[in-house]
């Protein structure tokens, strides 16, 4: 089989397109074979499902143009790698090395990636090899290649045979996510990395209708990106089984405990029908590695690959960054000065829904085209205030902090701080909205009187990345305690280096067998801090201070079912 094109006949069987998704325009790409047929690989006999309808090819190839021009590949090459563990393949440098399936390699073409980023070029041969990884990356690094690829192409070179239609889906890989958003963007990529694969992805939320996403799993699930929430909530209606998955990857694992989903993913992965560790491939990837973060992986990985790859443009010199001291109530006045000199996509962060509606407000009052998203928005509603953000109808985006991580916005040439946040690697997590694709960027923060426990975390990230630290905030610094920072990161910026973490097994001289004994066994974790690495550039501790405005996110249940007890609030997913 290995990738190779379905042939037509042999057993009948029911076909169905190479992917479709719970939004409209799914449903497209090469036919799915039953009996005896294997994956199609989009050529041969393959029939061109655009060749009657121009519309929909002209769809496909906007779907394959979108967010991929401008990317300045070049600016990665510098950016420092450290893979840890036991026989680590070799990296490669190009896609060509990488031996993927035909139709896989093809898209990598329609992508318009010209060649690997360095979390790819580590990652890719890591999961191709069949390994267990742990990577440290951000969004805007392309992580989401670096486990889609391996996953795509494994599939494709397997001898397990796809499914039809069923009421209860079987999907072989499983791909979770702490967000709406970052689920819907991790599906869109895996809708271009499958074209005419034969492999059919399904996203699955909360805040959307259940019924269209059950109608979707119904025509076919190969690949599921799913929230733990509305996941643990089909699981329980008897809709999903787990017991075909044998790819399961994790992205932004530190952001989905800090959120709450602990429970809900133990019980996913441990408790339901899912293969038990080292009888599946575990791909984890997280902005931080706090202790938590270490267990997850030693309970959910074996024998696996640490990778920690330096930092890409979250808070590198591609941001100019600026720290204005400002009284609040100048703040509107000198924001509207800063707009009228940056041309180009405007991110403005505030505290909270309420300033958000206000300063939307405002900016419209003062002839300036201006949009909003936070909590009380409806998913509708959001995503047509992205997209009409990305076009540029609305070039200024106003957002709480529901858009600080996991959202990719690509273009976006000035964030500012209109308030900024309790924490240090929150402001860092806001500004690298900028700067994304070896692209430069620029970051303006206003700075009040009570952001004064922010100023030594603020001084050490501009001296760190080589920019002008104001002497005001320097005498701030120098006179206020540092409490800009988490205590669970174990101390914020102290000891921070160019990698967003490191492996702890070499800390605590650990074998690196994992599968829940590589750490000392009965999760013996003493040490306190001697977890805490969260260096700014990844560090989004999420829970404590950074999410104190929970109204942001709407409240409880309302969004999807809740399930699973106390240990869940249906109102995050």
């Amino acid at each position: 089989m290995g990738g190779g094109a379905f042939r037509g006949g042999g057993g009948g069987g029911y076909s169905r397109g190479a992917y479709g998704g719970s939004r409209p325009g799914g449903g497209y790409g090469a036919p799915r074979g039953g009996g005896g047929s294997g994956w199609g690989g989009g050529n041969s006999d393959d029939r061109d499902p655009f060749a009657e309808d121009k519309a929909r090819k002209q769809e496909v190839d906007a779907m394959f143009t979108q967010e991929n021009t401008g990317i300045n590949f070049d600016a990665y090459d510098d950016i420092p790698v450290e893979a840890t563990g036991e026989q680590v393949p070799n990296p490669i440098t190009s896609f060509d090395d990488a031996d993927l399936p035909p139709a896989l390699a093809a898209n990598t073409v329609r992508c318009n990636y010209t060649k690997p980023t360095p979390v790819q070029k580590y990652s890719i041969p890591i999961g191709l090899a069949h390994r267990d990884l742990m990577a440290c990356a951000q969004t805007g690094s392309g992580k989401t290649a670096a486990f889609c690829f391996p996953i795509i192409a494994n599939i494709l070179k397997s001898n397990v045979q796809p499914l039809g239609r069923s009421r209860k889906a079987h999907p072989m890989a499983l791909v979770l996510s702490p967000t709406r958003e970052l689920s819907s963007q991790i599906y869109d990529e895996a809708r271009k990395f499958t074209y005419q694969t034969g492999i059919r992805p399904v996203v699955v939320y909360g805040g959307a209708p259940v019924m269209n996403q059950l109608r979707e799993m119904e025509r076919g699930c190969d690949i599921l990106v799913a929230t733990p929430g509305r996941l643990s909530d089909l699981i329980e209606r008897a809709r999903v089984s787990l017991s075909r998955v044998t790819y399961l990857a994790l992205d932004e694992a530190d952001r989905m405990l800090d959120m709450g989903f602990e429970p809900q993913i133990r019980r996913i992965v441990e408790q339901e029908d899912m293969p038990r560790t080292g009888q599946r491939q575990t791909l984890l990837f997280s902005a931080t590695f706090p202790k938590e973060i270490q267990r997850l992986a030693a309970d959910f990985l074996h024998n696996y690959i640490f990778l920690a790859v330096g930092r890409v443009g979250s808070s590198t010199e591609l941001i100019v960054q600026h720290i204005e001291y400002v009284s609040p109530g100048d703040k509107r006045q000198v924001l509207l000065d800063l707009i009228n000199t940056v041309e180009g996509l405007t991110l403005v962060f505030v505290e909270t829904k309420r300033g958000a509606d206000a300063l939307e407000d405002f900016l419209a009052g003062n002839n300036f085209p201006a949009t909003s998203i936070h909590g009380d928005r409806s998913q509708q509603e959001r995503e047509a205030a992205l997209r009409s953000f990305r076009s540029g109808r609305t070039p200024i985006l106003v957002a709480t902090d529901v858009a600080a991580r996991g959202l990719d916005i690509p273009h976006v040439t000035h964030v500012i701080n209109f308030d900024l946040p309790t924490d240090v690697d929150d402001y860092v997590h806001r500004i690298g909205r900028t700067g994304r694709a070896g692209k430069k960027g620029l970051a303006t923060a206003f700075f009040t009187d009570k952001d004064a426990g922010l100023a030594k975390g603020l001084a050490e990230l501009l001296q760190e990345t080589n920019q002008e630290v104001p002497g005001w905030l320097q005498n701030i610094s120098a006179r206020s305690a540092p409490y800009g920072q988490k205590s669970s990161r174990g101390g914020g910026r102290s000891g921070n280096n160019r990698f967003g973490g490191r492996d702890y097994r070499q800390d605590r001289g650990a074998s690196y067998g994992g599968g829940g004994g590589s750490y000392g066994g009965g999760g013996s974790y003493g040490g306190g801090g001697g977890y805490g690495v969260a260096p700014a550039a990844y560090g989004a501790a999420y829970g404590g201070a950074g999410y104190s405005h929970a109204p942001s996110y709407g409240a409880a249940g309302a969004y999807g079912v809740q399930s699973g007890g106390a240990g869940y609030q249906s109102a995050w997913d």
